[in-house]
């Protein structure tokens, strides 16, 4: 098996054969058609995928693409590129190999440099990729670039030495590796997976970076949210098919009212984000996936979750603890029932809470969601609050009410998007 002008001793050697008996018949030769395609616009006459036509294809850019490449034509060697032996190999084992050889294949993909050792400085080019992949790359015209969530994904990486040198665990969203599904057809279901290599990540198949929509009289500048943010917080959901965003409810748009929020985002947007600023600079805020309705207790489900955007990005799911989700009083008069909207906890001791007036909140450790304060000082004063409706494909193409603000571009249905869980649990 083999493209026409692969050697004797190239396409009979034993690890190519037994690579071949991963695929059926039908697989080989729409790989063998791949290959063919692309190794045609390598200027290598047929004998193989170039550098340049390689991660162009599986659009990964930057330092990871120029690591994948070098990983896929080291099983040959050849100065020429990557080669159709090369191709199956590299497929049958990290796509359909063996957990050991799945995690070896990712660990030396995050080791950018190749010395053997994952560092900040990996970690740095990685994230770079991925802007550049993944963001730059769909930026519009006139929007600008934001490079703060990815300093804060980057403050949330967790380093520790060990006996193989220095170790990197990830405590962050670590969303290039969605490539590698398409190249190799990845399956990693269970954190446990990887973490012998330290990285703990789960993979959401189809997810996207969700469509923005907003006011046109609202600039971004004023948005806590952008498409990084919701990127990562899109992380916790466990529908992969929301897509797109609403904005429900600004402060500085509408006013801090906890009567014109309620107004707001009670007309049929179920499932919401609220995101909190505070004078310290922090953003941080929860996903409820539930209405926002007066209830005299707790309720919720175990779909909702919080988060921090700022200065670290994190992600607090819920633990079984207890069900102390998601709250909503209005207008009770009893001390044991505080008026306002909350997250996790205990009354007056909530993992999340915004006072009815909407001018005072707090964040204390809460078993709900084993999640830390998320401000700096227990109780602060909100100095920005946004809420965003989240609605499922297609949902609204008829009837959106706003202009749209920034449009992102959907990734292919067939891209995997890996995301990360329970983030920086072990980094707070």
């Amino acid at each position: 098996m083999g493209n026409s002008q692969a050697s004797p001793a190239s396409a009979s050697s034993s690890r190519f054969v037994m690579a071949s008996r991963a695929f059926s018949k039908q697989e080989l030769d729409g790989l063998r058609g791949l290959f063919t395609s692309l190794a045609a616009q390598s200027q290598t006459s047929g004998r193989a995928i170039s550098r340049p036509v390689f991660p162009e294809y599986y659009g990964v850019r930057g330092p990871l693409g120029d690591r994948l490449f070098h990983l896929v034509v080291k099983e040959s060697g050849g100065s020429d590129g990557v080669t159709f032996e090369d191709l199956i190999i590299s497929k049958a084992t990290y796509g359909r190999g063996t957990r050991d050889e799945v995690d070896e294949f990712i660990y030396q993909l995050c080791d950018v440099t190749g010395d053997g050792a994952l560092t900040r400085s990996d970690l740095e080019s990685v994230l770079a990729s991925v802007h550049e992949t993944v963001f730059a790359a769909k930026k519009e015209v006139g929007e600008g670039s934001d490079s703060r969530p990815f300093e804060a994904f980057l403050s949330s990486a967790v380093f520790s030495k060990d006996a193989e040198g220095v170790c990197l665990i990830l405590a962050i969203l670590l969303v290039f590796l969605s490539s590698i599904s398409i190249i190799f057809e990845t399956k990693l279901s269970d954190p446990s997976d990887i973490v012998g290599v330290g990285l703990i990540f789960f993979v959401r198949p189809g997810f996207e970076v969700p469509l923005l929509h907003y006011p046109e009289n609202i600039s971004t500048d004023l948005l806590l949210l952008n498409k990084e943010y919701a990127w990562h917080i899109g992380g916790g959901f466990s529908q992969h098919e929301v897509q797109e965003w609403k904005l429900l409810y600004h402060s500085s748009l509408h006013g801090q009212s906890f009567n014109t929020f309620l107004g707001k985002v009670t007309n049929g947007d179920a499932q919401t984000v609220l995101i909190v600023k505070d004078p310290e600079g922090s953003i941080y805020g929860g996903y409820a996936s539930q209405p926002w309705e007066r209830h005299s207790d707790f309720y919720g489900d175990m779909k909702t979750f919080l988060f921090k955007l700022y200065p670290q990005a994190s992600i607090f799911c819920p633990t079984g603890a207890n069900k102390n989700l998601q709250w909503c009083a209005i207008n009770f008069s009893s001390e044991n029932i505080p008026n306002g909207i909350g997250f996790g906890g205990q009354p007056h001791h909530f993992g999340l809470f915004l006072s009815a007036n909407f001018d005072q909140g707090h964040s204390f450790t809460c078993s709900t969601f084993t999640s830390p304060p998320l401000s700096k000082t227990n109780r602060f004063r909100p100095e920005v609050i946004e809420c965003w409706g989240i609605q499922m494909r297609g949902a609204q193409d008829e009837k959106l009410e706003l202009v749209k603000g920034t449009v992102l571009e959907r990734f292919k249905e067939d891209r995997n998007m890996l995301k990360m869980v329970g983030l920086a649990n072990a980094s707070d």
